[in-house]
């Protein structure tokens, strides 16, 4: 962002929020390839090997509620004896339970809603990653940050249209969709890393006189 000044030679550069948020990205693109490669090994293995991949998200989804609900139990036994109000802890762990052994019990019940989940959390991902592309800017890959967003909003109406097309289906959708996203962070990665290093010449330039 330029700012001129009165009786000023020439302007001066004032750094805006999307300067500053570009150099955070750029100082973490180690961070960003990390996720990104994360996203293209899960988007093979479900590529691969669906059937493996469903059952694990299942019994995934199934361990954390189980776990979670145990928490919030105990929460409310310690909220008990310290005269709080424990009733909704109570209510949620007794919730977060009972979800967890449906899940084991009943798999097939627990794709279709666990496929909803994914749905949501596809969407609410894709719109985030949307908002921090449009602070990023575009010398820093502001594209492929927005390729990566729409890829989730995409995915999450796609999931919300069709829920019960399959398990094997929507695995491989699954795989697609972090195939693709991962691939869009790993390019975004290495744009900011050659965009960190530009910034480092002048420093170490700096530094050598």
């Amino acid at each position: 962002m330029t700012t001129i000044r009165a009786g000023d030679p020439s302007p001066t550069f004032a750094p805006g929020p999307s300067d500053a948020v570009s150099a955070v990205l750029a100082r973490n693109w180690w961070a960003v390839a990390i996720r990104g490669l994360v996203g293209v090994v899960v988007g093979v293995i479900a590529l691969v090997m669906p059937a493996a991949t469903m059952l694990a998200l299942v019994l995934l989804f199934a361990a954390y509620m189980l776990v979670d609900g145990v928490f919030a139990i105990i929460a409310a036994v310690r909220a008990g004896r310290q005269h709080e109000r424990w009733g909704i802890l109570a209510l949620e762990g007794a919730a977060d339970l009972v979800a967890g052994a449906i899940a084991v019990l009943w798999p097939g019940i627990t794709v279709v809603a666990f496929v909803l989940l994914i749905a949501a959390w596809a969407i609410v991902s894709g719109a985030l990653v949307l908002a921090a592309a449009f602070r990023l800017n575009i010398e820093y890959g502001r594209w492929w940050l927005v390729l990566s967003g729409t890829v989730s909003l995409v995915y999450g109406v796609l999931l919300i249209v069709a829920p019960l097309i399959g398990a094997l289906v929507l695995t491989w959708w699954f795989g697609v969709y972090a195939l693709v996203f991962g691939i869009a962070l790993l390019v975004l990665a290495f744009r900011l890393r050659a965009r960190h290093s530009d910034q480092l010449r002048p420093a170490a330039a700096r530094r050598a006189i």
